[in-house]
């Protein structure tokens, strides 16, 4: 029995029943993928429900505000993908009356749509023998063909795409693409995979070379910057705080924040102190000001760390209009500070 047979038959006897798996609709698939990236399907399912019951067609979401949008996002992440999600939602609506592109070289044309994302649409809805290739699918590959080519390089990504290609199943290749991403997600796991029950561990090298934890190689990435947050909780007597939009490219672009003082080191309150009074917002003007978290919040990105303090500002009054703390939950706002306002519980 050939690769692809083998994958599909277990496919069949163990896929999970997934909402997206139930329709060839390129909007719902699209969305899927979308929130998907980066993301667990556990994670990534609420927000497929969400915005699917909030926006039900390409148009909805192309009528929606963008903050709407970034609003019902928060929490997941990689925010570039919910405002490319956005954008493309109003091209297709508006440019392409709606419908999709019907191929692999029309969809990569999209924004925020890859070789994966497009290689996914094109053989689901379309049937088109465009092979994904993502972390489930290289795991597979590469420890089946005992290959040890690192999967983050240039050589990496073109080896395992055409081999992918090689080895999709023309007739099928909807069932074949979903099914060796499921197959790396349940069987082929990172950690620990039960070798034991694979359909191919006779054949997989990886296996019987004893191998499986040493691959897929990854070349380490560059160690993680550190920067230093220092968010002002401004809280006056009228029940009022202060948000600010994040303008510009750069994380959490157009997600709103606490004022930010950014610092090269971790400040305690004597130094904070010093550059709070001449900040905008204070003027001269008399505070009282508090840590909030006792322990620095570590806040982990893909490429850097953000040791993060709150500090809570009272003042009588503020200096701008400000927005009433009950209706602080209406901003979409990083996880980072979406967890402190559910702590704090304004």
């Amino acid at each position: 029995m050939i690769f692809s047979e083998i994958l599909i038959r277990w496919y069949s006897n163990n896929k999970r029943a997934l909402p997206w798996r139930q329709t060839k609709a390129p909007y719902y698939i699209w969305l899927s993928e979308i929130i998907l990236q980066q993301t667990q399907i556990k994670q990534g399912l609420p927000y497929y429900t969400s915005f699917t019951e909030k926006f039900p067609s390409v148009f909805d979401l192309a009528k929606a505000d963008e903050e709407e949008v970034l609003k019902l996002w928060q929490g997941l992440g990689y925010y570039s993908r919910a405002r490319n999600l956005h954008a493309t939602a109003k091209y297709i609506a508006e440019e392409l009356k709606g419908k999709f592109p019907n191929n692999y070289k029309g969809l990569l044309k999209l924004k925020g749509i890859g070789d994966y994302t497009a290689s996914a649409i094109a053989s689901i809805c379309f049937d088109e023998a465009a092979a994904v290739v993502d972390g489930n699918v290289y795991r597979v590959l590469s420890r089946y063909f005992g290959i040890d080519t690192p999967i983050n390089s240039s050589k990496g990504a073109k080896e395992f795409k055409a081999l992918a290609q090689e080895l999709i199943d023309k007739k099928n290749p909807a069932d074949f693409n979903q099914a060796i991403m499921e197959f790396g997600a349940m069987q082929c796991k990172p950690q620990n995979p039960d070798c034991n029950i694979c359909p191919y561990n006779k054949g997989c090298i990886a296996f019987n070379k004893k191998t499986i934890n040493n691959l897929p190689v990854k070349i380490k990435s560059a160690k993680a910057k550190k920067k230093y947050f220092n968010f002002l909780v401004f809280i006056s007597e009228e029940g009022k705080t202060v948000l600010e939009k994040r303008e510009g490219k750069g994380i959490w672009q157009n997600l709103y924040q606490f004022p930010l003082i950014e610092t090269n080191k971790n400040i305690d309150d004597h130094t904070l102190m010093k550059q709070i009074k001449e900040h905008d917002l204070i003027k001269g003007m008399p505070f009282e000001l508090s840590l909030y978290n006792k322990d620095v919040v570590v806040h982990k990105l893909s490429h850097q760390h953000l040791y993060t303090k709150f500090w809570v500002v009272n003042v009588n009054k503020l200096l701008v209009e400000g927005i009433p703390t009950n209706q602080i939950h209406n901003y979409a706002v990083p996880i980072l500070i979406g967890n402190f306002i559910e702590a704090f519980n304004f």
